[in-house]
Formats: C-alpha cells, sequence, structure tokens
C-alpha cells in the first residue's frame, strides 16, 4: 500500500457514496467564483462598480483589501466543513488534537449547525438574488452589462451551497444513524 493509498483508505467513512464524496467536494467549491470575485477587487482589478461605491477599484488595494480577503478566507473554511459530512474527521476528533483526539463526534455536534447553516445559507442567497435587481436599479454605481454579467455567473453558485449542504447534512444523519 502506498502512502497516497493509506491516506486515501484514513479517510474512507463506511456507508459513503462515491456520489456523496463528489457531491461534498463540490458543495466546497461553490464559493470559490465569489471569492475569486472579490479578491480581484481586493488587488485593484475593476469590476464594474461606479466611482460611488465603496468597491471601485480606486479604493484598492488598500486596508479594505484585507477585509475582502478575511471574507474569502471564512468563506472557503467554512465551506470546505462540508467535507466532514464525508470523511473520518466528521465522525473522529483527528488524532493531532489534544486530549480530544480520537474521540467519536456526537452526530447532533455536526448536524445541528450543518442543518441550521443549510437553512440560513439557502435563505440568505435566494433573498440576495430575488432582491439583487432592485437593489442595482436603485444604486447608480452598481455594476451593468459585461461586470454585471461576471459578477452574476461568479455568485449564482452560491445558490446551490445551502441546499447541497443540507443533502449532505441528511445523508450524514441516515449513515451515523445506521453506522453509528
Amino acid at each position: 500500500m502506498t502512502s497516497s493509498t493509506a491516506v486515501r483508505a484514513s479517510h474512507t467513512v463506511p456507508g459513503v457514496s462515491p456520489w456523496l464524496r463528489r457531491l461534498a467536494g463540490l458543495t466546497s467549491l461553490t464559493v470559490l467564483p465569489s471569492c475569486l470575485w472579490r479578491l480581484a477587487i481586493a488587488v485593484g482589478i475593476p469590476m464594474g462598480w461606479g466611482p460611488g461605491s465603496d468597491l471601485h477599484h480606486s479604493y484598492y488595494p488598500g486596508s479594505g483589501s484585507l477585509v475582502l480577503v478575511f471574507v474569502c478566507i471564512l468563506q472557503e473554511c467554512l465551506a470546505l466543513l462540508s467535507l466532514g459530512m464525508v470523511q473520518r474527521w466528521g465522525e473522529e476528533v483527528p488524532g493531532w488534537i489534544p486530549v480530544l483526539g480520537g474521540r467519536r463526534i456526537h452526530p447532533l455536534v455536526a448536524v445541528v449547525p450543518a442543518t441550521l447553516g443549510a437553512i440560513a445559507l439557502t435563505s440568505i442567497t435566494v433573498l440576495g438574488a430575488w432582491t439583487w435587481s432592485e437593489v442595482n436599479a436603485a444604486n447608480p454605481d452598481a455594476p451593468t452589462g459585461l461586470a454585471l454579467r461576471i459578477f452574476d455567473l461568479t455568485y449564482v453558485p452560491l445558490l446551490l451551497w445551502g441546499p447541497l449542504l443540507g443533502i449532505l447534512t441528511v445523508a450524514y444523519w441516515r449513515r451515523r444513524r445506521i453506522h453509528g
């Protein structure tokens, strides 16, 4: 057994289908396009915001860039937690963590925050998508034309984050009830 095979085997969880593993990977990537869009602003690339907007490229890079980078890091870290729904570290505290390493994680410790997160993410993203055209119409400095299309393309995947996390959470709960 090679070291990469051993690593893969250590992440294997009984009862997790290949399509759930792919779904978890996809879920963790739903935030990536919007993060790349924000990072473009953070480094000063014009993304269609007018001079009256806090997101106008003339303000970046600057102290506001740190906020955008922090939001991207936080969002990516939260999205990567969806992988815990299909990997061993979502069921057992990793051995390298002092005192707690190796202990089983009670299913509700993952299910409750994941369920609340899925509901919140779905609500926030759907509400944001629903009202974006009103917000855009009311703000003369909002992106238009190609810049608006790029914005839309980078934020549409976020609409999937909550529902996909919900699917993973239900599968995790069912699997943990069956397999312990």
